[in-house]
């Protein structure tokens, strides 16, 4: 079985807040994007330099996470 891994790259601004984040949905803003990848794959977050971070999560998590954002309530 091939799963698919995906790299979502994370740009932070010198105060903490996220300016840019990939492979979120126009519904969410990227501090929002951020705080649902953190609270439920944290373990798959990794810091980089000059603030900037990655998530490596496979395609159909991230797919798992855009569907339970994308509900109403």
């Amino acid at each position: 079985m091939n799963v698919q891994e995906v790299i979502i790259h994370v740009r932070f601004a010198p105060n903490g807040r996220v300016v840019q984040i990939s492979e979120r949905s126009a519904k969410l803003t990227p501090n929002q994007w951020f705080e649902v990848l953190n609270a439920r794959a944290s373990s798959a977050y990794r810091p980089l330099a000059r603030g900037r971070g990655i998530f490596r999560l496979s395609r159909t998590t991230i797919e798992a996470f855009k569907q339970e954002t994308a509900r109403p309530g």
